[in-house]
Protein backbone atom coordinates (compact mmCIF):
# COMPACT_ATOMS: atom_id res chain seq x y z
CA UNK A 1 0.00 0.00 0.00
CA UNK A 2 1.41 3.31 -1.14
CA UNK A 3 2.38 5.95 1.92
CA UNK A 4 -0.16 9.28 2.16
CA UNK A 5 1.61 12.08 0.57
CA UNK A 6 0.80 13.40 3.83
CA UNK A 7 3.07 10.93 5.43
CA UNK A 8 5.44 11.30 2.57
CA UNK A 9 5.99 14.83 3.09
CA UNK A 10 7.28 13.99 6.90
CA UNK A 11 9.88 11.81 6.06
CA UNK A 12 13.52 12.78 6.42
CA UNK A 13 15.82 13.31 3.43
CA UNK A 14 19.29 12.68 2.89
CA UNK A 15 21.13 16.22 3.19
CA UNK A 16 22.13 15.42 -0.35
CA UNK A 17 18.67 15.66 -1.47
CA UNK A 18 17.60 19.09 0.02
CA UNK A 19 17.94 22.05 -1.80
CA UNK A 20 20.67 24.33 -1.62
CA UNK A 21 19.84 27.62 0.03
CA UNK A 22 21.23 30.51 -2.07
CA UNK A 23 23.70 32.93 -1.27
CA UNK A 24 23.38 35.72 -4.03
CA UNK A 25 19.41 35.44 -4.69
CA UNK A 26 17.33 36.97 -2.03
CA UNK A 27 14.30 34.44 -1.17
CA UNK A 28 11.62 37.43 0.11
CA UNK A 29 9.34 34.98 0.73
CA UNK A 30 11.00 33.49 3.93
CA UNK A 31 10.55 37.69 4.83
CA UNK A 32 7.24 37.33 4.74
CA UNK A 33 4.76 37.69 7.44
CA UNK A 34 2.71 34.45 8.12
CA UNK A 35 0.36 35.65 10.70
CA UNK A 36 -0.92 38.90 12.04
CA UNK A 37 1.22 38.38 14.78
CA UNK A 38 4.57 37.36 13.39
CA UNK A 39 7.07 40.19 15.69
CA UNK A 40 10.64 38.96 13.44
CA UNK A 41 8.96 39.62 9.66
CA UNK A 42 6.97 42.75 11.09
CA UNK A 43 10.27 44.08 12.42
CA UNK A 44 11.80 43.43 9.07
CA UNK A 45 9.07 44.95 6.81
CA UNK A 46 9.13 47.99 8.78
CA UNK A 47 12.69 48.51 7.88
CA UNK A 48 12.60 47.08 4.47
CA UNK A 49 9.67 49.49 3.59
CA UNK A 50 11.76 52.60 5.57
CA UNK A 51 14.58 52.28 3.46
CA UNK A 52 12.04 52.07 0.32
CA UNK A 53 10.57 55.13 1.52
CA UNK A 54 13.47 56.82 1.81
CA UNK A 55 15.17 56.19 -1.36
CA UNK A 56 12.16 57.76 -2.86
CA UNK A 57 11.49 61.59 -2.44
CA UNK A 58 8.67 63.34 -2.02
CA UNK A 59 5.88 64.32 0.40
CA UNK A 60 4.34 61.01 0.58
CA UNK A 61 7.65 59.04 0.79
CA UNK A 62 8.54 61.65 3.53
CA UNK A 63 5.13 60.46 5.33
CA UNK A 64 5.32 56.74 4.84
CA UNK A 65 8.90 57.10 6.20
CA UNK A 66 7.63 58.39 9.35
CA UNK A 67 5.36 56.00 9.45
CA UNK A 68 7.41 52.63 8.95
CA UNK A 69 10.02 54.50 11.50
CA UNK A 70 7.07 53.94 14.33
CA UNK A 71 5.63 50.73 13.15
CA UNK A 72 10.01 49.68 13.51
CA UNK A 73 9.97 51.10 16.88
CA UNK A 74 6.53 49.25 18.05
CA UNK A 75 8.23 46.10 16.66
CA UNK A 76 11.44 46.51 17.82
CA UNK A 77 9.96 46.56 21.55
CA UNK A 78 7.59 43.60 21.09
CA UNK A 79 10.73 41.50 19.36
CA UNK A 80 13.00 43.31 22.09
CA UNK A 81 15.77 43.44 18.96
CA UNK A 82 18.16 45.51 18.01
CA UNK A 83 17.98 46.10 14.07
CA UNK A 84 18.67 49.64 12.63
CA UNK A 85 16.79 51.03 10.40
CA UNK A 86 19.93 51.95 8.19
CA UNK A 87 21.57 48.42 8.28
CA UNK A 88 22.51 46.93 5.70
CA UNK A 89 20.99 43.46 5.28
CA UNK A 90 20.13 41.53 2.38
CA UNK A 91 16.73 40.07 1.33
CA UNK A 92 15.34 36.69 3.48
CA UNK A 93 16.55 37.53 6.09
CA UNK A 94 15.34 34.72 8.97
CA UNK A 95 15.25 35.42 12.76
CA UNK A 96 12.82 32.62 13.95
CA UNK A 97 13.35 33.85 17.57
CA UNK A 98 14.34 37.68 17.53
CA UNK A 99 14.67 38.35 20.83
CA UNK A 100 17.98 39.63 22.44
CA UNK A 101 19.44 40.55 18.40
CA UNK A 102 21.91 43.19 18.59
CA UNK A 103 22.98 44.41 15.37
CA UNK A 104 25.04 47.32 14.78
CA UNK A 105 24.11 49.87 12.20
CA UNK A 106 27.12 49.61 10.25
CA UNK A 107 27.57 45.93 9.97
CA UNK A 108 26.80 44.16 6.38
CA UNK A 109 24.78 41.32 6.36
CA UNK A 110 24.25 39.30 3.47
CA UNK A 111 20.99 37.48 1.78
CA UNK A 112 19.59 34.71 3.02
CA UNK A 113 20.99 34.82 6.73
CA UNK A 114 19.40 32.92 9.62
CA UNK A 115 19.98 34.65 13.12
CA UNK A 116 19.22 32.72 15.71
CA UNK A 117 18.16 34.74 19.83
CA UNK A 118 21.05 36.70 21.54
CA UNK A 119 22.86 37.10 19.01
CA UNK A 120 25.35 40.00 18.85
CA UNK A 121 27.21 41.16 15.62
CA UNK A 122 29.25 44.41 16.06
CA UNK A 123 32.63 46.09 17.35
CA UNK A 124 35.25 44.43 18.89
CA UNK A 125 37.44 46.06 21.55
CA UNK A 126 41.03 47.94 20.25
CA UNK A 127 42.13 50.49 17.55
CA UNK A 128 40.00 49.02 14.50
CA UNK A 129 36.71 49.48 15.19
CA UNK A 130 36.00 48.11 12.04
CA UNK A 131 32.45 45.53 11.54
CA UNK A 132 31.54 42.25 10.59
CA UNK A 133 31.12 41.41 6.70
CA UNK A 134 28.59 38.60 6.75
CA UNK A 135 28.26 36.95 3.51
CA UNK A 136 25.18 34.69 2.03
CA UNK A 137 23.28 32.46 3.70
CA UNK A 138 25.11 32.48 6.54
CA UNK A 139 23.58 31.00 9.89
CA UNK A 140 24.34 32.34 13.20
CA UNK A 141 23.13 29.78 16.60
CA UNK A 142 21.70 30.95 19.42
CA UNK A 143 24.17 33.55 21.54
CA UNK A 144 26.73 33.67 19.34
CA UNK A 145 28.96 36.45 19.35
CA UNK A 146 30.36 38.04 15.57
CA UNK A 147 33.15 40.68 16.10
CA UNK A 148 35.35 43.25 15.03
CA UNK A 149 36.26 43.77 11.11
CA UNK A 150 36.10 40.21 10.41
CA UNK A 151 34.97 38.21 6.75
CA UNK A 152 31.98 35.46 7.13
CA UNK A 153 31.86 33.58 4.27
CA UNK A 154 29.00 32.04 2.45
CA UNK A 155 27.03 29.52 3.26
CA UNK A 156 29.46 29.19 7.15
CA UNK A 157 27.66 27.82 9.89
CA UNK A 158 28.36 29.47 13.47
CA UNK A 159 27.54 27.59 16.61
CA UNK A 160 25.47 28.49 19.44
CA UNK A 161 27.28 30.84 21.92
CA UNK A 162 30.36 30.97 19.75
CA UNK A 163 32.54 34.22 20.01
CA UNK A 164 34.22 34.99 16.34
CA UNK A 165 37.09 37.12 16.06
CA UNK A 166 38.40 35.77 13.06
CA UNK A 167 37.45 35.24 9.31
CA UNK A 168 35.38 32.24 8.57
CA UNK A 169 36.08 30.45 5.27
CA UNK A 170 33.02 29.88 3.23
CA UNK A 171 31.12 26.38 4.46
CA UNK A 172 32.99 26.28 7.47
CA UNK A 173 31.52 25.33 10.61
CA UNK A 174 33.08 26.97 13.57
CA UNK A 175 32.16 26.34 17.45
CA UNK A 176 33.97 27.34 20.42
CA UNK A 177 35.43 30.56 22.53
CA UNK A 178 37.38 31.63 20.68
CA UNK A 179 35.61 30.34 17.39
CA UNK A 180 37.68 27.50 15.59
CA UNK A 181 36.46 25.53 12.43
CA UNK A 182 35.29 21.61 13.47
CA UNK A 183 33.66 21.11 9.52
CA UNK A 184 32.89 21.61 6.20
CA UNK A 185 29.06 21.93 5.27
CA UNK A 186 29.48 22.00 1.65
CA UNK A 187 27.21 19.22 0.00
CA UNK A 188 28.67 16.11 -0.83
CA UNK A 189 29.69 15.50 -4.05
CA UNK A 190 28.36 11.87 -5.56
CA UNK A 191 30.48 9.12 -4.10
CA UNK A 192 32.34 10.55 -1.71
CA UNK A 193 31.81 11.40 1.89
CA UNK A 194 30.99 14.77 3.32
CA UNK A 195 34.34 16.38 4.95
CA UNK A 196 34.66 17.08 8.22
CA UNK A 197 37.27 18.41 10.95
CA UNK A 198 39.30 21.11 11.00
CA UNK A 199 41.09 21.90 7.34
CA UNK A 200 44.14 19.91 6.67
Amino acid sequence: MSMPETEMNMVPRDADDMPTVSATAPDWSRERPRRFWDPSRKLIRALRRYQAARARSGPINRLLSRYWVLSHRFWTVVAQAEVPLNVEIGGGLLMTHPNGVVIHPKARIGPNCLIMQQVTIGQNRGKHQNLPVIGGHVDIGPGAKVLGGITIGDHAQIGANAVVLQDVPPWAVVVGIPARVIGDRRPAEPGAQARSGPPQ
